[in-house]
């Protein structure tokens, strides 16, 4: 297998490019290394080793044979028996899988014919839209679809009523029994969705203690849907591997991981208080929502550990190059000094896409003849890089030299620790969410769930809107 050869791995290594970011290059609006120096880097380090017991997300590439073998038992019955896989989740349970899928299968792999696909066609449902389950329905068949459900606590309310609705017509369809249909990736122990299983004998995956939903892609939650579309996840797991090795580098000039935490921790407090992703290929273009909720979910805090006011976070912003070159391109080199930009690029493509001669009389279209898309990309890539820069605005750059299973394992992990050290370096708790825990409590009461009368009460209460305010 390549991924275990050290020379393949080494060629395959991610790289990470911070000279947009540095004043040696950027002048006035970039960060000096006294700057970065001046973080406290020995500390989160330290605890980026203390608490490594706690993020449990961390052993997830070293401790998983046993779940590995089942996954892909299980994947393989799946192939066999079904023209259908879908997810019901959302957040972490449906990002992650969206993410690796794109990169990982053809562009269109649900319209391919079934031999060329290798596996059952994908649907993620990550939304309670009630047309987006109607429309669900309209082009499968739920007798020939497995139904992976996903939630750790199974009290989230969007994948459970998406839960409610599929069993329901599954009973309609084939009687009571449906253990057929239904997988659930849950919690071992506790929760609804765990109780609910075992009522119902289904086939049951578990999401490890320690692991959160935006942590969990590298276990069941993502690797199940990976591994029934024919996606190595072997692969990915030594992947995942090998960036952690990497980021064991106590010296952030050497540690990717680190040194991307430390340089957008910095330009923070310059007030870059916003982060754009911006992927230069197709493949990679959902790891900007994937990677919204991870960094958004995890920094956006109220208070530090030591219960310090603090409002931390940097709002993540998705792009796609070069498609976004033609929609928010003109703020980032003109507009306010508030943002970094970091360019996700791909040095070699997984195909070669010539243009042909043509219209020769023509300039403006001629100086593209004999050149090939994959060069154009590049060049679209390396001149926004540089028309960003000039104009003193920050940029970095992520470069995989290939899309694969085992670069993406990477990139999935490297994520992951800068998410977790930059949590470190803000002296705030990277793995909660209060926030998101309120809104799902006004929700419950909205709708009338036992238990919250007095956050309905206070809804109730609310101020109305005024008329004259509402046109």
């Amino acid at each position: 297998m390549s991924w275990q050869d050290l020379q393949w791995q080494e060629s395959m290594r991610i790289r990470v490019n911070i000279n947009g970011m540095m004043s040696e290059q950027m002048g006035e609006w970039g960060l000096t290394k006294e700057e970065l120096l001046a973080l406290p880097l020995e500390s989160a380090a330290q605890g980026m080793i203390d608490k490594r017991d706690q993020m449990k997300w961390r052993e997830l590439p070293y401790n998983q044979d046993e779940i590995v073998a089942d996954i892909l038992a299980t994947a393989a019955e799946i192939q066999a028996r079904f023209e259908n896989f879908v997810v019901l989740g959302i957040g972490g349970s449906a990002l992650g899988p969206i993410a690796v899928h794109q990169a990982l299968r053809h562009l269109h792999y649900n319209d391919l014919p079934a031999e060329k696909r290798g596996g059952p066609r994908l649907y993620i449902e990550d939304n309670v839209d009630p047309e987006r389950m109607a429309a669900l329905l309209d082009v499968i068949d739920v007798e020939k679809t497995m139904f992976n459900v996903i939630t750790k606590s199974g009290s989230t309310s969007e994948t459970m009523s998406q839960l409610l609705i599929i069993t329901d017509i599954l009973r309609g369809k084939l009687g009571q029994d449906i253990s057929s249909h239904i997988i659930a990736t849950t919690d071992k122990e506790k929760g609804n969705l765990i109780k609910i299983a075992r009522r119902e004998g289904w086939k049951t995956f578990y999401v490890p203690d320690g692991v959160g939903g935006r942590f969990s892609q590298l276990c069941p939650v993502g690797l199940l849907a990976a591994a029934v579309c024919g996606i190595d996840i072997r692969d990915m797991l030594a992947g995942a591997a090998y960036m952690d090795k990497l980021s064991a580098e106590p010296d952030i000039f050497k540690n990717p991981a680190y040194l991307l935490a430390a340089v957008q921790v910095a330009a923070m407090e310059k007030g870059c208080n916003i982060h754009v992703l911006m992927p230069y290929a197709d493949s990679l273009r959902f790891f900007s929502d994937w990677y919204a909720q991870l960094w958004a979910e995890s920094l956006g805090k109220q208070w530090d550990n030591d219960g310090n006011l603090i409002h931390a976070g940097q709002t993540p912003v998705k792009a796609l190059g070069v498609t976004d070159q033609h929609s928010q391109v003109q703020l980032y080199t003109e507009g306010p000094f508030d943002k970094v930009v970091t360019f996700l690029g791909v040095e070699r493509y997984r195909v070669t896409t010539p243009i042909p001669d043509g219209y020769l009389d023509i300039p403006d279209v001629s100086f593209l003849c004999g050149h090939t898309q994959n060069e154009l990309i590049a060049a679209e890539q390396r001149a926004t890089e540089y028309a960003i820069a000039k104009s003193g605005h920050l940029i970095n750059t992520i470069t995989l030299p290939e899309v694969n299973a085992f670069t993406v394992g990477q990139l999935l992990y490297l994520f992951e620790v800068m998410t977790a050290f930059a949590g470190e370096l803000l002296n705030l708790n990277a793995f909660d969410q209060p926030g998101v825990e309120e809104g799902k409590n006004a929700t419950y009461a909205l709708l009338g769930k036992p238990g919250f009368d007095e956050k309905r009460a206070e809804l109730e209460s609310a101020p109305p809107d005024l008329d004259r305010y509402i046109v």
